[in-house]
């Protein structure tokens, strides 16, 4: 059994070697000349897979450490039988710290009170789950936009996105990318935000049409951009526009690759039959590295701010990222994986 797999993926190395070859690429580089013999793929976003890549391989089996699959033709490989997995709600805590840091970071910094406001959520899946109920927790009122879940479960439990966006004074953006939500955040969606609400997209750049988004900017009260569409040619004049710019590191918590690395391992094993990896699972190698709980309960707005900044300061990585927008891959590829918490 051959093994071609992206060489950014941590802690992968040496977990399949007992079992199959394993080659080790990076994954903008893997290419159709790669995969004649190959018979897994284990990747990340930067890998696109389609009939460009796989026509003519041996590929059976292709296993993303990530929640999206926006990056793979579900379609191609459906009819070629080709079977495809991601770990879904892997980095969902990871992302939420990353909200509610820059959040609370740029209220600080704007000394902007926070008391009262409505949270509105586009994308209520894991993410968005996750983002939910830290939300509740710290007393927002929230609104949920998710058509998929609001018609398999009845509407009771959410809103429309115009509603979403005539009421909410925060709009956090946790869709995947798909045909439904591509460009989603355009002019009509800026039309019809709020006046100075404070804008986050920490789930696809395509999600956003940026120049509208640009056009918005003066309307809009704050902007915290995580992803790019375009990546990792990203456009640096709208970096120059928002309060709060990251290179697409919102899920990389520690936690978060533990997870993802082992949700891709197990869908391999189990494929294959390789027992002694079908319940395979990575743990946090000291008690340092575990998940941090905190207590926030009777904390002041700046109180929570400083938990918050101190668990992950998200102004350095705004300040790397803004010193160096061109080492987009590099920032990621050496990134110092953080901590998760909750409360």
């Amino acid at each position: 059994m051959k093994i071609v797999a992206d060489t950014n993926i941590p802690f992968l190395k040496g977990v399949f070697e007992p079992f199959a070859e394993v080659v080790y690429k990076e994954g903008r580089q893997i290419g159709r000349e790669d995969l004649p013999d190959a018979d897994a793929l284990i990747i990340r976003t930067r890998t696109r897979c389609d009939a460009d890549l796989l026509d003519g391989t041996a590929v059976r089996i292709i296993s993303t450490a990530t929640i999206g699959t926006d990056h793979i033709d579900l379609d191609y490989c459906r009819e070629r039988g080709i079977e495809v997995h991601n770990a879904s709600g892997c980095n969902c805590i990871g992302v939420m710290n990353y909200v509610f840091s820059a959040l609370y970071g740029i209220a600080s910094r704007k000394s902007l009170n926070l008391e009262g406001m409505t949270f509105g959520i586009v994308g209520v899946g894991h993410v968005g789950g996750a983002v939910e109920r830290m939300a509740r927790t710290l007393g927002f009122n929230v609104l949920l936009c998710d058509p998929p879940r609001a018609e398999a479960e009845g509407p009771e439990a959410f809103c429309s996105l115009d509603y979403l966006l005539e009421h909410a004074d925060i709009v956090t953006l946790h869709t995947p990318l798909d045909e439904n939500t591509r460009g989603m955040a355009d002019e009509s969606f800026f039309e019809k935000i709020r006046p100075g609400t404070i804008f986050i997209n920490a789930s696809r750049g395509e999600v956003v049409d940026e120049v509208a988004l640009m056009h918005a900017i003066p309307k809009l009260g704050t902007v915290i951009i995580d992803t790019w569409a375009g990546e990792p040619n990203v456009n640096q004049n709208l970096i120059s526009q928002v309060d709060i710019a990251t290179p697409h590191i919102a899920g990389y918590s520690y936690q978060g690759k533990l997870n993802g690395t082992s949700a891709a391992v197990r869908s391999v094993a189990s494929f294959f039959g390789i027992d002694a990896l079908k319940d395979f699972s990575l743990t946090a190698e000291s008690p340092e590295l575990q998940p941090l709980k905190l207590e926030l309960e009777g904390k002041t707005q700046g109180q929570i701010a400083a938990i918050f900044q101190y668990n992950y300061p998200i102004f350095i990585d705004d300040f790397m990222f803004r010193m160096a927008p061109g080492d987009f891959e590099k920032l990621r590829s050496e990134y110092h994986y953080r901590r998760e918490f909750y409360v």
